[in-house]
């Protein structure tokens, strides 16, 4: 799998629902000084700038959580955290009012903050939920907030949350790399410009294709479906059928960048592209080799083989890959094969070779129809002779007296009973021959 990214021009508001749940630091060191302002202050008026801007769009709504600011630090609360102001349209101004009032008292229990974030977003099926921690320290409780975002996001609940860090030693960056995106806001000048990142990222979509590659290496193939998950829950996030546009050129998609996608192109044999990636406001080319021919299996005439179904599978290995239909074409991946084709007697045929833009053929003799004649119903079967010895090919009907089968041109034996004899010397054993396209009986009762 080869990425590759350009600069691209950054759409707004690429999402239907998106929800974003600001976690803000209310602890005690947040009362310390940090350039022209204390801390809190400067997180304060810079978060206010961020909601003023979010209220105007229709597809966005906000929540507000802070920690640290309920209990006095001396009173060690690891679980000074609430959920100040719930999602729901038109509040701004309740996160406005909560955020100018808080004031800096407590401990920074971040894990457990993010792990009572999950019930703060109520049910939703097409939403986005987001999480954006705004603190200056890191967990001081003895959670840990790796563990928690890793868990979040498995169970669907969030995507990878943005870590905001206030005037934070650049060493914390390790600390948080695991739990998501971390920005450091070393100086004041550009907490303003790490907030506007976030926001960007949080809310835009991103434009991306994906290249088939063809033997020459060549964007080619197409019109396949394309399976995007979310490698952390696991959930289906798009179904797209790959396009050529009237450029010839592969269409393009646009992906989430808070996403890291699994992705399952629906070719035969499937191809799986694993921790797949965009970049905010980078136009992504995610490329895969996918070299494609077609394979088909016809037989002339009118036979009783026009519903059949054939297997094939990836030579060498036992696992049924496809079933196909007789006189149908379809595409596999350029590669070896193994076919069998449940006619009487099956047809097993091995290192099928499918080539590039190629259409293999396999012709399938049309069968005789050979009908067995017996007084009365009984066991019988048909063999075929191999290295000196008869193998079985099919089972006659027990509960019929007269039957018609469709069998391969060749010479076959059928060993009979009738179900009413007491006596093993009443067997009846006859070799006959089919011919393709014609019609015979045999008698089982001379």
């Amino acid at each position: 799998m080869q990425l590759a990214g350009q600069e691209e021009e950054v759409v707004e508001g690429g999402f239907v629902n998106t929800r974003i749940l600001f976690v803000f630091d209310g602890s005690q060191s947040m009362s310390g000084y940090w350039e022209s302002d204390v801390k809190i202050n400067i997180a304060r008026n810079f978060l206010l700038h961020i909601v003023d801007s979010l209220e105007t769009l229709p597809n966005v709504q906000m929540g507000l959580r802070i920690y640290g600011h309920q209990s006095p630090v001396v009173l060690q609360d690891c679980k000074d955290t609430k959920l100040e102001v719930t999602f729901d349209i038109n509040n701004a101004h309740k996160i406005r009012q909560k955020l100018r009032f808080v004031k800096p008292l407590g401990n920074t229990p971040i894990a457990y903050s993010l792990e009572q974030s999950a019930d703060d977003f109520p049910p939703c099926a097409d939403c986005r939920n987001i999480v954006i921690l705004i603190t200056d320290g890191i967990e001081e409780c003895g959670g840990d907030p790796c563990d928690v975002s890793l868990r979040l996001q498995s169970k669907g609940i969030t995507l990878k949350p943005f870590i905001i860090g206030i005037g934070v030693d650049p060493n914390f960056k390790k600390t948080y790399d695991c739990v998501g995106y971390f920005f450091n806001a070393a100086k004041e000048e550009n907490f303003k410009d790490v907030l506007r990142v976030v926001i960007t990222q949080a809310l835009n979509t991103t434009s991306a294709q994906v290249n088939l590659l063809d033997q020459d290496h060549q964007p080619t193939e197409t019109d396949v479906n394309m399976t995007f998950y979310d490698v952390f829950s696991g959930q289906v996030m798009h179904n797209f059928v790959h396009t050529l546009n009237h450029k010839g050129n592969p269409d393009t998609l646009y992906l989430d960048p808070l996403v890291t996608y699994r992705m399952e192109i629906h070719t035969i044999p499937p191809i799986i592209l694993d921790n797949v990636s965009v970049t905010a406001g980078k136009h992504t080319i995610i490329a895969t080799d996918a070299p494609q021919g077609y394979l088909e299996a016809k037989t002339l005439g009118r036979t009783h083989y026009r519903d059949m179904q054939f297997i094939i599978r990836q030579h060498g290995k036992a696992e049924t890959l496809h079933f196909q239909k007789i006189n149908d074409r379809e595409k596999y991946l350029v590669g070896r094969y193994d076919i069998e084709i449940p006619t009487v007697p099956k047809i097993m045929l091995n290192d099928i070779v499918i080539s590039q833009s190629h259409t293999t053929t396999i012709e399938i003799p049309r069968p005789g129809i050979v009908t067995f004649l017996s007084l009365n119903p009984g066991y019988g079967s048909l063999y075929e002779e191999r290295n000196g010895k008869l193998i079985r090919i099919h089972n006659l009907d027990p509960n019929k007296k007269n039957q018609s089968h469709a069998i391969q041109p060749g010479t076959y034996t059928v060993v009979f009973r009738s179900r009413n004899s007491k006596n093993t010397f009443s067997t009846i054993s006859k070799t006959f021959r089919v011919r393709s396209g014609s019609s015979s009986a045999v008698e089982l009762y001379k």
